[in-house]
């Protein structure tokens, strides 16, 4: 075979062969041109890129505008200290955000109510402590919703607060706490509601903050043996009780 045979093309294989010559070069012809135009479109977006980028003595401030000028945010940038440390950057702008928040506060929601704040009462004022609903209790300034729903409820199992002191049995209301709270308050106790000793069953005793079920059961089976109890000397025979026991359950305890 004579190698001039494999170089011969027929006619038709020649058009094939000029066709796709011309498209590769139309193909790099394009290329480039493309190429030389991306190029200023990167500077630009590399010289975007440094002028966005935070320098490292910039602080970021989100600042909400006031409602009165459509209540969008816009966020001032700031290089270095402010010229003047003593006075607060973010002065006479209301409402202001920093940090994390992100949406400006002055702006107010449709539909949404305020919810009104309590009337404290003025200092020397007096509470009595076993007929205050949790409106009154929540007019003592230091006490709010919760714990007024806690003295109502310890109240309700103590039958009645025979002292001011017994404040400090509820729970969450520490030293510092009662220290401040006890000059609003007195105990009238002519409320206090006494248990039936001779009357009512352990299960019923044990419900008492000062009673523990073995006291409950001790009083029961004691007045079970003697069919009724006269008074304090009957359990002061049972070593469930203590001195410490009887001067906070005198004031609950009733042996009619």
């Amino acid at each position: 075979m004579n190698w001039r045979d494999l170089l011969y093309f027929s006619k038709g294989e020649r058009r094939a062969l000029a066709l796709l010559l011309c498209l590769i070069t139309i193909s790099w012809i394009l290329l480039l041109w493309t190429n030389t135009k991306r190029m200023p479109i990167e500077a630009q977006t590399d010289a975007h890129r440094t002028e966005s980028r935070q320098a490292p003595g910039e602080r970021r401030i989100i600042t909400g505008k006031n409602t009165s000028e459509g209540g969008k945010n816009f966020i001032r940038k700031e290089s270095g200290p402010h010229p003047n440390k003593t006075k607060n950057t973010l002065k006479d702008k209301s409402p202001t955000l920093t940090g994390n928040n992100s949406y400006p506060t002055g702006k107010k929601r449709k539909g949404y109510t305020p919810y009104p704040r309590t009337e404290k009462y003025a200092p020397g004022t007096l509470v009595e402590l076993n007929t205050a609903d949790t409106t009154i209790l929540k007019k003592v300034p230091g006490i709010g919703s919760t714990f007024a729903r806690r003295i109502m409820k310890y109240r309700e199992l103590l039958g009645g607060f025979y002292d001011v002191s017994q404040l400090a049995e509820v729970y969450g209301i520490d030293e510092e706490r009662y220290q401040a709270l006890a000059p609003w308050f007195i105990a009238d106790t002519l409320h206090v509601r006494r248990l039936e000793v001779n009357a009512l069953p352990a299960a019923a005793l044990r419900k008492h903050p000062y009673l523990d079920y073995r006291q409950a059961k001790a009083i029961e089976q004691l007045r079970k043996q003697k069919s009724k109890l006269s008074g304090w000397e009957n359990l002061q025979l049972i070593e469930e009780f203590t001195d410490t026991d009887k001067k906070r359950l005198t004031p609950y305890l009733s042996f009619k």
